[in-house]
């Protein structure tokens, strides 16, 4: 393979100030982290320690294997909202008893763990990554159900979660629920729909209705235990497959469900894996903070690959676009990366050989999106832009190996999508604090709606108000900016996480191992591709 060198200056007043740039965005991530891990705050976790419980991030680190990673997804879902970041639930992937799993673990101590709109999408993100990768779903519930003011926004769409559980477990994907607390009205059918159901002994209580529903509805009097306490689950309903003595115990017992699965993955194993020649700290210096300046995707590369070795496929053609074949982990990937300009024609045309070529040799994809889209204008819509980047976008759409996206700099328009964006289920999808999403760039999105109120005017007869023009030009550059920003994207679950640049390497071989758990087989059934 060719080796990749390195062109960035780290002693550069370029590099300092683009460093400075990440590390200042950084911290603005890590502070809305923070009110993720607080959860509902020192009063509510407090108050949930008194009565015995162990908060749902203890639950997890229990549940994993000593010394094993977790990768936690969606931590960002309903920043900018009226809920709390991270929408009072974990997610995320890690191995337990030796098999990479997907958990879900409510937070009792964020309005009772109870499930917002956000909530929902998350959970649902959750469950369709198990899917995909066929890895395991472990549940840790203790919910009181679901949010009922927002009932409007999950009473319909939320039936879906019951649906996902059990075609995972048609599928022969295993499911597992770990009760430790209330599970009632439509989060009784967690447990109800799970393979396998462990419940807490004098803390689970899992019910349609509660007692003074009860009451209401039948005039019966109950109490807790024997309306749904877990004794009652383990010796009467059956609902309850094992009774667990407290919450350590339950997370024993979750463990050696899963070491009893039989799991075994199903894609080819990794190859032995090679630090790059290139040190990833480096990665933290490598995009500007103004996104119009190129960056030569190459820097990305070598500071992500096993050796840094890549070998480029087509280097002198469509070169907005480098393509090529590396290992990570030692796993052999395609690689699709921009250098932030537009998409010609024939950096579409080579992207739509490469994904046919990475499919026939079941060759899983990452794509590291730096791009404003697709190219505009006469000549090129005379010469087939739409036809050329309905290729590519084609390839993509109908490509059956995993795909894995890190948007690194600018995603706009079509490009966001020929490059394998949320719409086309990418494994996984991350992005970087410098990453910018968007319809278009902010400036170009503005000055299409002045030209269009412009022209409105002149067909009528009227004056422009040239004042007025700025004003609405610069409110509407600040509001796309404003949405357009990972934290924005992030809160809405569009991606699976915002990551420090200097953890791509470990977050894409994490993902490469999660997705091998599934087979790994290409196509060759792509739709019509219009010449």
């Amino acid at each position: 393979m060719t080796v990749l060198s390195s062109r960035i200056d780290t002693a550069s007043a370029e590099f300092a100030q683009a460093r400075e740039s990440m590390l200042a965005a950084l911290g603005e991530i890590d502070a809305e982290h923070a009110k993720a891990l607080a959860g509902g705050g020192g009063e509510y976790v407090e108050r949930h320690r008194s009565r015995g419980g162990l908060t749902a991030r203890e639950r997890v680190e229990l549940l994993l294997d000593e010394g094993s990673p977790f990768l936690e997804l969606s931590p960002l879902a309903g920043w900018g909202s009226e809920y709390t970041v991270g929408a009072s639930l974990i997610t995320g992937v890690g191995v337990v008893s030796g098999v990479e799993c997907v958990i879900v673990a409510n937070d009792p101590t964020v309005r009772g763990g109870a499930s917002n709109p956000w909530t929902l999408k998350k959970s649902q993100r959750a469950g369709e990554i198990a899917a995909q990768n066929r890895m395991p779903m472990i549940s840790l519930v203790e919910s009181g159900g679901a949010d009922l003011p927002s009932q409007k926004e999950i009473f319909i769409p939320g039936g879906r979660t019951f649906r996902d559980l059990t075609r995972l477990s048609a599928d022969g994907i295993p499911t597992i629920a770990l009760v430790f607390g209330n599970s009632t009205a439509g989060g009784a059918y967690i447990p109800g729909m799970s393979d396998h159901v462990v419940m807490v002994r004098d803390r689970a209580k899992v019910f349609l209705g509660g007692p003074p529903l009860v009451k209401a509805a039948t005039g019966e009097e109950s109490d807790d235990e024997s309306l749904g306490g877990a004794r009652m689950h383990a010796e009467v309903s059956g609902l309850a497959d094992h009774l667990a003595e407290d919450e350590h115990d339950a997370l024993r017992i979750g463990r050696r469900i899963v070491a009893r699965l039989g799991h075994r993955k199903a894609g080819p194993p990794p190859a032995a894996a090679r630090e790059p020649l290139h040190p990833g700290e480096e990665l933290i210096g490598v995009m500007p903070p103004d996104l119009k300046i190129p960056v030569d995707p190459r820097e990305i590369i070598a500071r992500v690959v096993d050796g840094s070795e890549f070998d480029e496929f087509k280097p002198s053609y469509g070169t907005g676009l480098v393509t090529g074949w590396a290992d990570l982990h030692g796993y052999p990937v395609g690689v699709l990366a921009n250098d932030h300009g537009v998409l010609f024609g024939a950096e579409a045309h080579k992207a739509t050989q490469f994904i046919q070529l990475a499919n026939r040799a079941d060759t899983p994809l990452i794509f590291l999106h730096n791009t404003t889209g697709y190219m505009v204008g006469r000549e090129y819509e005379q010469s087939g832009i739409i036809k050329h980047g309905s290729m590519m976008i084609n390839a993509v759409s109908n490509s059956t190996v995993p795909h894995f996206s890190v948007l690194v700099g600018a995603s706009y328009g079509a490009g966001h999508y020929g490059m394998c964006g949320r719409a086309y289920d990418p494994r996984f999808l991350f992005a970087w604090p410098s990453a910018r999403s968007a319809v278009m760039g902010p400036k170009q999105l503005a000055e299409v709606l002045s030209i269009v109120a412009r022209q409105s005017a002149a067909r009528k007869g009227r004056p422009y108000d040239e004042e007025q023009d700025t004003l609405v030009r610069q409110m509407v550059e600040d509001r796309i900016e404003a949405e357009s920003l990972p934290l924005f994207l992030s809160g809405r679950v569009y991606d699976d996480g915002v990551i420090d640049p200097r953890d791509t390497r470990t977050v894409l071989g994490l993902c490469l191992s999660f997705a091998h758990n599934a087979p790994v087989r290409g196509t060759d059934r792509f739709g019509v591709f219009r010449m």
